[in-house]
């Protein structure tokens, strides 16, 4: 069978056969003003995922033009995020290497008469822009002389002018069907320190007009961008063609960006949440940037196999938030130590048991390579209230009174009381462990249904358990604004009893509570409190018939 390419591919290869390029070379380009989020996984699976399958190079270039927003803080943690995702660029880049050259290419278009100095306001700019079915209105200074132009624009690097006194536009068409092409602007005046030059410039260039310069200037064969860029590709290759940069010329590609049900997909509104405190930082593992479901639990390996799965295409569409964690659960099913815990524990007391061992139950389930390890068991243990029922409904397998149950690994035990306050909660209970019940090596003749986890009482641990929810509510009844659907209770916090072995574990250690979910061990941890964050239920809600 032929393998299947996506239409990204099939340009490349393309390239490669007729001989248009002979290495391809592709770049990473977040801006600095946020940390990545689960949308850039995708991006970056396709540009450095192109490297690695032909050969070629990927870069990651940071685009900092805008020095108003961007923070040193997010160079370092997208650094940090995409490789924890797996990946290595071929070289660090900043668009602010290129200020020097992008002024220059500037200055060129000033002397061919294709950019002008405007006074106009952004506002005005907006007015006379025209619409869909109308031409914009030139500036009033879409004629000034070349000498007039470039005196003022030298001005305006030499910090003569205010914010927003004066702005460079490109001289295109101002009846063009395409708005992105009636003369926009391409650098502004703004007096801000910027994280990597600092106040050496107080113009600055606009993202249209900085990134071809910068793929161009670096020798980028494909330029692999978000749809939204689509309309914006005549005026890249405008300014990658007008200011004389040799061919071959990088060429832009457009793919559908990754949208998730119930996820926030937007760095300004991530940001709004951290800066207003509703989370506990960008790293909250409730958070969908990269470093937030690290921080979860996710495995950087399910990550890029959701992506393969996703697939690359040119229409939008949303993926179900299931599909995600469905790819997480088949991951961690093969990579997580198993352990006991109880969320809700009620005593039970083994009236008939003496003394203390040790039982062995399974670990990792792989077949032949299933590894077990030894538990302590004594006279005291905890199950799940989940777990017990004084009136069980049709078909209850778990324990209720008069009733049996198997602990996992160990005895099956028969609930003779049920310990109850002057509410009617049960608060203990008094179980017989049955003779010769032990698994393993059960000679007591007596079938059982139910399995349940459990936790010796004398060794087990207390510790922290977040059990986590989407920021998000559904959206319905036509609510789609952020701020109405945020899930307040997306956290709740309780204290659960564990298996004495989670002592030895380090952060970001998952493990499956048995019968519960998958949990990985936060940074949060002390010695003496250790925190875990759920990663995802057992129960797969992904339904692939959809």
């Amino acid at each position: 069978m032929s393998e299947t390419k996506n239409f990204i591919e099939d340009i490349i290869e393309s390239d490669l056969d007729s001989g248009k390029v002979t290495q391809v070379y592709t770049r990473f380009p977040p801006e600095p003003n946020g940390y990545l989020h689960i949308g850039h996984a995708k991006s970056l699976c396709i540009n450095f995922g192109m490297k690695a399958k032909y050969g070629g190079k990927c870069n990651l270039r940071f685009d900092d033009t805008n020095p108003s927003k961007e923070d040193t803080e997010y160079v370092e943690s997208i650094k940090s995020d995409i490789r924890w995702l797996g990946f290595e660029w071929d070289e660090l880049l900043f668009a602010s290497d290129y200020f020097d050259v992008m002024f220059d290419c500037a200055v060129g278009l000033i002397r061919k008469g294709l950019a002008y100095v405007s006074d106009e306001s952004a506002e005005e700019i907006r007015e006379r822009r025209g619409t869909l079915y109308e031409p914009g209105i030139e500036s009033p200074y879409r004629n000034r002389s070349v000498e007039e132009n470039l005196r003022l624009f030298y001005e305006m690097r030499d910090g003569v002018y205010p914010d927003g006194s004066k702005v460079l536009r490109a001289r295109i068409d101002m009846a063009s069907p395409n708005l992105n092409m009636r003369d926009p602007v391409i650098y502004r005046v703004l007096h801000a320190t910027h994280h990597n030059t600092g106040d050496k410039w107080c113009i600055y260039p606009m993202y249209d007009f900085a990134h071809p310069i910068e793929d161009a200037h670096e020798g980028i064969t494909h330029s692999i961008c978000t749809l939204e860029f689509e309309d914006h590709r005549p005026l890249y290759d405008w300014v990658v063609r007008e200011c004389g940069f040799p061919e071959p010329l990088p060429q832009q590609i457009e793919f559908a960006r990754l949208n998730i049900t119930n996820t926030i997909m937007s760095k300004r509104y991530l940001k709004k949440l951290v800066d207003e405190g509703k989370v506990m930082g960008w790293d909250d593992p409730r958070m969908p940037t990269l470093s937030g479901i690290r921080r979860r639990g996710y495995p950087p390996e399910a990550i890029r196999d959701f992506c393969e799965r996703i697939g690359v295409s040119k229409a939008n569409s949303e993926v179900q938030e299931s599909y995600l964690q469905s790819c997480v659960r088949e991951h961690l099913n093969l990579t997580a130590d198993r352990v006991m815990a109880v969320f809700d524990p009620i005593r039970v007391e083994l009236t008939n048991y003496e003394g203390r061992e040790t039982v062995s139950v399974e670990n990792l389930n792989k077949g032949e390579d299933t590894t077990y390890r030894d538990v302590p068991f004594s006279k005291y243990i905890y199950i799940d209230r989940s777990d017990f029922s004084l009136t069980p409904p049709p078909k209850y397998y778990r324990l209720k009174p008069d009733g049996y149950v198997r602990l996992k690994g160990a005895y099956i035990i028969h609930c003779d009381e049920a310990v109850t306050d002057s509410e009617g909660n049960v608060t203990e209970l008094k179980c017989s462990v049955v003779p010769d019940s032990r698994s393993g090596a059960d000679n007591s003749g007596l079938k059982v249904k139910g399995v349940i986890q459990w936790v010796d009482a004398e060794t087990g641990i207390d510790v922290t358990v977040r059990k986590l929810q989407s920021l998000l509510t559904d959206a319905v009844d036509g609510v789609t604004d952020f701020n109405e659907r945020f899930n307040a209770d997306s956290m709740q916090i309780v204290t659960a009893k564990a298996e004495r072995t989670l002592l030895n574990a380090k952060p970001e250690d998952r493990f499956q509570f048995m019968r519960v979910g998958y949990y990985v061990l936060d940074r949060d941890s002390t010695p003496d409190r250790l925190v875990f964050n759920e990663i995802v239920s057992l129960k797969d809600g992904f339904n692939t018939a959809r």
